[in-house]
């Protein structure tokens, strides 16, 4: 199955997508804020996710064994999303809920340096190199308002940003592993990996138990059924058969969403180093992924 440039109907379906991915910044730090731990956390969502993953499976009629030939991507599938997972949730725990929004809608940045590299037809120009380096002065710029944001820390920002570079090396990933895998196996595979991980980690190392308030259910159910269900699905559908680094692009509006929601929801405010960032961001990243379309020969599957 060959990837192509995105449709009319693909790019709405990108942008409801962003709408709901604005959001899990705010519902990371929404559930950390009642008290459970980063490691538990992500455990319980993954594995909500995983089970509407399995209804995925059961709705498509698609065996999640793996075939002995994907044991080797799936496992480096599996330790890339664990490592990229912990860093946001921690880098969550300590930073601003509006400083992770940000930062981990940077990725669609990240994407397009690895497109340049791993995807036919996705090459970096000296326009789109120059907005780069704008889009990344507004990751800069709230970098260094984690010195003295409410809320936020360098250390957490540093956090994020990693996470945001793992985040688009999945993306690459899964673009194009989805050809040969089926998605609902390389899903099943991040849910499984998270749990196992996570959840023994977090019954060691975290404390305390779970305080099912109706907040925590709510922040909750949308990190794990609307973005580790409905998000993970709708996004590897996408990233399978369309370029990955136009199907980031459309989320260059989630910082704006996330912030968005980080101030009705959790009364933050909103230090001029956000606003500017989102700014930079914004107006760098749609220089970076203007381009003209081109379409990848087919690949055999």
């Amino acid at each position: 199955m060959g990837r192509r440039p995105l449709t009319l109907r693909a790019g709405a379906f990108a942008m409801l997508l962003v709408l709901l991915w604005g959001g899990q910044p705010v519902a990371i730090k929404a559930g950390l804020e009642e008290g459970v731990g980063p490691l538990k956390l992500s455990a319980i969502r993954m594995a909500l996710g995983g089970v509407v993953v399995i209804g995925y499976a059961i709705v498509s009629k698609t065996s999640l064994r793996p075939l002995p030939s994907e044991y080797r991507p799936l496992i480096g599938l599996g330790v890339l999303f664990v490592v990229q997972t912990l860093l946001m949730y921690v880098g969550a725990d300590n930073t601003s809920s509006g400083h992770a929004s940000v930062l981990i809608f940077s990725f669609p940045l990240w994407t397009a340096v690895l497109g340049h590299f791993f995807v036919p037809g996705d090459r970096m120009s000296m326009r789109r190199t120059a907005g780069l380096v704008v889009a990344y002065a507004g990751v800069v710029v709230v970098f260094i308002g984690g010195f003295s944001a409410p809320g936020a820390s360098v250390w957490g920002d540093l956090m994020t940003v990693t996470s945001a570079a793992l985040l688009a090396s999945r993306q690459i990933y899964l673009s194009h592993f989805s050809q040969s895998i089926h998605p609902a196996r390389l899903l099943m595979t991040q849910s499984v990996s998270a749990v196992i991980v996570f959840g023994i980690g977090g019954l060691l190392l975290e404390s305390g138990g779970i305080p099912w308030t109706n907040e925590f259910i709510i922040a909750l159910l949308w990190q794990g059924v609307v973005i580790g269900g409905f998000g993970f699905i709708g996004n590897t559908y996408l990233v399978q058969r369309y370029f990955p680094s136009q199907v980031a692009a459309t989320m260059l509006f989630a910082p704006i969403f996330g912030v968005i929601f980080s101030g009705l929801i959790l009364g933050e405010s909103l230090g001029y180093e956000v606003v500017v960032g989102v700014v930079l961001l914004v107006i760098g990243s749609s220089v970076v992924q203007l381009r003209r379309e081109t379409v990848e020969p087919v690949e055999s599957a």
